[in-house]
């Protein structure tokens, strides 16, 4: 078996794997709960990922589902040991957790920004700042130095995923406001435009800039990941906000998205003239003389 890089993906290829095999003997949830005498809500959370199914389950599901091959029950039994694994990112509790077992074994990311840098182009400073001025997902959070701090360490360990021996295929499309939102000051946002054109030049990252000359455009105000993976894992999207982390999964909705990226992507500059603009603003924040304390 391949070796497993991220548990949250595991439990999502055997969900897809265990409700295919339940529609195809014609059984609804709660026939299947009845039978395995569990609840109906923990076969939901089996069925979308939300939870690994023990090796007991798989034994009686596969009974229950007439699945006789050796190797397909293996690989289900290996999917469910898999997917009760801890990742990295676990020990960080991060409260988006999800994305990052997601985008930890993705293939390519398509990701569209409308007002800050995409995670995995920042800077130390820059996510620092970033987090700094987030606010807590709820009452009883607190972002203190400490939480911060484990946060920023968090996504910098994840942006190996660009510089890996087999890297992430990742395509960015900044709002040209992203460049011009000073974020933790002009030395911090130089830099980080500086670390955008190094990025840029590595083979696997497209990185474009819909000007402000563009006009309007289909995503305002929206920020939103793509996902593709190399497994029998369908796409999603990702979509962040006030409200909490959104996983869009049916496929007319990510085809919606895909063609809105698309578009975005018509409307941007090409990559040249792009990082000719990424450069030109970091020049002007390179001029900016640096405030008296």
């Amino acid at each position: 078996m391949p070796e497993v890089r991220s548990p949250t993906v595991r439990r999502r290829e055997l969900a897809a794997l265990l409700r295919r095999l339940r529609n195809e003997k014609g059984l609804t949830v709660e026939q299947v709960a009845e039978q395995l005498l569990c609840s109906p809500s923990k076969m939901s959370r089996m069925e979308t990922g939300h939870s690994a199914p023990s090796l007991r389950d798989i034994r009686d599901l596969c009974g229950l589902y007439g699945v006789t091959d050796e190797a397909e029950r293996n690989r289900m039994m290996w999917l469910a040991r898999e997917g009760k694994r801890q990742g990295w990112w676990q020990p960080y509790d991060l409260p988006y957790s999800t994305y990052v077992g997601l985008e930890a074994e993705a293939t390519s990311i398509r990701t569209f920004q409308p007002s800050v840098v995409p995670g995995l182009l920042q800077t130390e400073e820059y996510a620092r700042a970033v987090h700094d001025a987030a606010e807590p997902e709820s009452s009883i959070t607190e972002l203190t130095p400490d939480v911060v701090e484990q946060r920023v360490k968090a996504r910098l360990r994840r942006q190996r995923l660009l510089t890996e021996v087999n890297p992430l295929g990742f395509w960015a499309v900044l709002d040209e406001a992203v460049l011009h939102r000073v974020v933790g000051g002009p030395k911090t946002m130089e830099i980080q435009l500086g670390h955008i054109v190094e990025l840029a030049a590595l083979q696997n990252v497209t990185i474009q800039i819909v000007s402000y000359s563009a006009g309007a455009h289909p995503a305002p105000g929206s920020m939103f990941n793509i996902l593709t993976f190399g497994t029998a894992v369908a796409d999603v999207v990702y979509v962040e906000g006030l409200a909490g982390w959104i996983y869009i999964e049916r496929p007319e909705d990510v085809s919606r998205y895909s063609r809105v990226f698309s578009r975005l992507c018509d409307m941007a500059l090409d990559e040249t003239e792009s990082i000719d603009l990424v450069t030109k603003i970091q020049r002007r924040y390179g001029s900016c003389p640096e405030p008296v304390s």
